[in-house]
């Protein structure tokens, strides 16, 4: 075993250093394919009282919102409102800074069991982003307090990622259309995340498994959010993300291609 652990080590160590800024095979600028990825998510709603509930979107902290329409304090300097427009539909919507990021038309089966949420995301500069999720229940009884796991049925999207060197030997993941930024080099080492939309405290490591494909960790505040498994096709002309999330069954797949 620790030959076998050496022996991938010294591998690491070669891959790191065999590309620099000009040649490294994951440079250039990607488009997300809609059709061929699958996001997974789980989100939580508690009954507190009355018609308050508390939201859990998977963010690492619940927030607590009265259902009556107004906007009210969320998490990371943004605003959540609820609205009721009937026994079985909802619409959530949130804000930062008066601007609207995303709404959600919530809508629940007959017999409770089932809830489809139309989401739209709306970047600061650039066109919004679509995806209808069907979720089931796994907790809770009726209406929509329970917990949720779902994933994307359709998606509408335009998503471009554009991967750039950084400070020689490391990469830039630009993700314009979130307006986030992860710079990263392949030591070990947590590199603050950057960009108008990204949360303080947000950081991702790096490693390079081989020639074709990179193992990526997202902390918050030191606490792993994700880990990714970024791969190149053998043409490498498609880069596939497969992504998972501490909690959930599935991963979510994102499939750019190669613009």
């Amino acid at each position: 075993m620790l030959k076998c652990a050496l022996r991938l080590l010294l591998v690491a160590c070669l891959a790191t250093s065999a590309f620099s800024a000009s040649n490294d095979p994951f440079l250039g600028e990607w488009k997300l394919n809609g059709a061929k990825s699958k996001l997974i998510d789980v989100m939580k709603v508690e009954s507190v009282d009355g018609n308050k509930y508390a939201f859990d979107f998977g963010a690492g902290s619940s927030e607590t919102i009265a259902a009556d329409g107004t906007d009210q304090p969320g998490i990371a300097g943004t605003t959540l409102s609820v609205t009721i427009e009937g026994p079985d539909s909802w619409k959530v919507i949130r804000k930062k800074d008066g601007h609207i990021l995303l709404t959600g038309i919530w809508k629940l089966s007959k017999d409770g069991n089932t809830l489809k949420d139309d989401y739209t995301e709306f970047a600061p500069d650039g066109p919004s982003t679509n995806v209808k999720y069907v979720y089931q229940r796994t907790a809770g009884t009726s209406g929509f307090a329970g917990t949720w796991e779902g994933s994307s049925e359709t998606m509408n999207a335009v998503i471009m990622l554009k991967v750039q060197a950084y400070e020689g030997d490391g990469l830039s993941f630009v993700n314009t259309s979130e307006g986030q930024t992860k710079n990263v080099k392949f030591d070990g080492k947590d590199y603050p995340n950057a960009g108008p939309n990204v949360r303080a405290g947000s950081t991702s490591t790096a490693r390079r498994v081989s020639e074709d494909t990179l193992e990526m960790t997202d902390k918050f505040n030191g606490k792993i959010t994700n880990t990714r498994e970024i791969q190149l096709s053998t043409d490498r002309k498609t880069l596939t993300m497969t992504v998972h999330v501490p909690g959930r069954h599935e991963p979510d797949i994102l499939v750019f291609e190669r613009q």
